[in-house]
């Protein structure tokens, strides 16, 4: 088994939101993901956050044409919203969370 392998329990999303280091735009998505996570998904939910100045080849590895970029893996299907994710309920449709 490789050391990769992350084990995640199954009701958890595994999201992974791809920032370029500190920009206003980077930390401006971070915040409204986190913020919308703790609304929706309070304790269901794991969050990388990975800057692509200091890891520049996952770009190429998840196949980014912009940043921020979120992938969230599971549960599946894959999706991906692009942009600082202020728009709620654009997020919450890639999440695919119905807004209560």
């Amino acid at each position: 088994m490789s050391d990769n392998v992350v084990a995640v329990d199954e009701s958890k999303y595994l999201l992974k939101l791809f920032v370029t280091g500190s920009t206003p735009r980077s930390l401006r998505a971070v915040a409204n993901l986190r913020a919308i996570c703790e609304e929706h998904l309070s304790g269901h939910y794991e969050l990388q956050i990975i800057d692509l100045y200091q890891q520049p080849e996952l770009a190429k590895e998840n196949k980014l044409v912009a940043a921020p970029t979120l992938i969230k893996s599971l549960p599946e299907p894959v999706r991906r919203v692009i942009g600082d994710m202020s728009d709620t309920a654009e997020v919450l449709v890639g999440l695919d969370i119905d807004p209560k």
